[in-house]
């Protein structure tokens, strides 16, 4: 029987456990590894490229650029003043040089050109139409003005009923690639033109406004106390008198009575508001604001300007808004 060496057998323990523990530490640095792998690749993601400068380019030339880096447009579409840009690239986001990820969706705002490449055909139209078609295409092209309107407007008199178009400059089909200024020629009406003055004395107040309303007479009202046995809210006196024929813009001069009483928190008053002088009459309202929230009309007519006055019965608080064409010209608050 041989004898036990000892040492031997130390030695090949050792040589074990220094293998056993490389092979630890190397496994250990290959889990390492991979793990940093992975988190770097999560955190860079997708392959970074630099985004191309496509300002002013043709629409197709832009996409092929964005195409060859792997990314992608986000079209917007926006009206210019002038023909000779549609289809060119004005504004991109993010800007060029900028280093993004691949797969980036890259916001390119495109030239549609002009609304318009030629002046229409205003005549015959009525000039305050003719505004608010403007202004409509000026909200459609995200505030972009096509058309100016030459002020101020001139005037002759004429047939044609009164704001009516009767000559332009540009002439209609003429060619534009820009801003470009119209100016109009626009009718009066006709010439010594007269009115027959409506019977409006004896009225109740509803009565006369609806009546004034109707016949596009000019106005001016005054209040005073009843007396006697009159009727609280009715036109007492007009002048000139009923079936008078007057000038068109002749200002029928109308007295009211205030209310046989008001409610608790009523006022009766008379709005006052100087207009300016039109060549024509104008589409002029008079609206009421309640402390309820609710809007209700008081007045609607055709109005040429000067004094426009009105009475009212209503609550304290109550807004006023007088508005022509309409656009808001003025308001005031009711108070007790």
């Amino acid at each position: 029987m041989g004898r036990f060496d000892l040492s031997s057998i130390e030695e090949y323990v050792a040589n074990h456990l220094r293998l056993f523990i490389f092979s630890v530490a190397g496994l250990l640095l290959l889990v390492g590894i991979v793990a940093a792998s992975v988190f770097f690749l999560a955190v860079s993601g997708a392959e970074q490229t630099m985004v191309p400068d496509v300002t002013g380019k043709e629409l197709t030339e832009a996409l092929l650029e964005l195409q060859v880096k792997e990314l992608y447009p986000r079209l917007q579409l926006r009206y210019t003043q002038t023909a000779r840009d549609k289809g060119l690239i004005l504004e991109q986001e993010p800007r060029p040089g900028t280093i993004v990820k691949a797969g980036r969706r890259i916001r390119l705002v495109v030239s549609q050109g002009v609304i318009v490449n030629k002046v229409e055909n205003f005549i015959g139209r009525n000039i305050d139409e003719v505004r608010m078609d403007l202004q409509t295409i000026y909200a459609a092209s995200g505030g972009l003005s096509i058309f100016f309107i030459s002020e101020p407007l001139m005037y002759e008199f004429s047939p044609e009923n009164p704001g009516t178009i009767l000559a332009q400059k540009p002439e209609p089909e003429t060619d534009i690639s820009g801003p470009t200024t119209l100016e109009f020629v626009v009718s009066m009406g006709r010439e010594n033109t007269t009115v027959t003055v409506p019977q409006i004395s004896g009225l109740e107040l509803s009565r006369a406004l609806e009546l004034i309303s109707s016949s596009g007479i000019n106005f001016q009202f005054t209040v005073r106390e009843r007396s006697g046995n009159e009727r609280g809210e009715t036109v007492v006196s007009q002048r000139p008198a009923a079936d008078t024929t007057s000038p068109l813009n002749t200002v029928v001069q109308l007295t009211v009575t205030t209310p046989e009483k008001l409610e608790e928190g009523e006022v009766f008053g008379l709005f006052h508001y100087s207009i300016p002088l039109n060549p024509y009459p104008l589409a002029v309202r008079l609206d009421a604001l309640l402390p309820t929230g609710e809007r209700i009309r008081l007045f609607t007519t055709n109005y040429v300007g000067g004094e426009f006055t009105v009475p009212y019965k209503l609550p304290v608080g109550t807004v006023l808004v007088l508005s022509m064409l309409n656009r808001e010209l003025y308001r005031e608050t009711i108070s007790g």
